[in-house]
């Protein structure tokens, strides 16, 4: 939200009651859902970062028996692994340079950004503004 719709909303609510008492902080009730969808995010980011840095180390060659490669494939081999065989041909390997283009992992990338964007948005379905 830009910061001039934020000085522009209340800090708190006001009853429509005679009495005008204050019944809850502006922005409460939404903060748990909030929260939430920042956590989706994050552990899709996280997700993603380990896809992306995947598919560059495949299409780079990278040595797979360096402790870094290794731990980036072994961490994001439980991601990619739904994906294997959804082609017949899985990887288009560059002659004799061992790199890859790894179209599993582009796709595993792509279906987890979109369920984190669903679960997002469907986590922001009620919210009140």
């Amino acid at each position: 939200m830009p910061l001039v719709q934020r000085a522009r909303q209340p800090l708190y609510y006001r009853d429509r009651t005679a009495r005008n008492e204050v019944v809850e902080p502006a922005g409460t009730a939404n903060y748990g859902l909030t929260v939430a969808s920042r956590i989706v995010w994050l552990i899709g980011g996280v997700i993603a970062f380990l896809l992306a840095i995947r598919f560059i180390l495949a299409v780079l060659a990278a040595n797979p028996l360096n402790g870094f490669v290794n731990f980036i494939y072994r961490v994001s081999h439980p991601f990619v692994a739904p994906f294997f065989g959804m082609f017949h041909y899985n990887d288009v390997y560059a002659g004799r340079t061992g790199s890859h283009f790894e179209i599993y992992t582009l796709v595993a990338l792509a279906v987890y950004l979109i369920a984190a964007w669903i679960v997002s948005a469907l986590l922001s379905v009620g919210r009140r503004y």
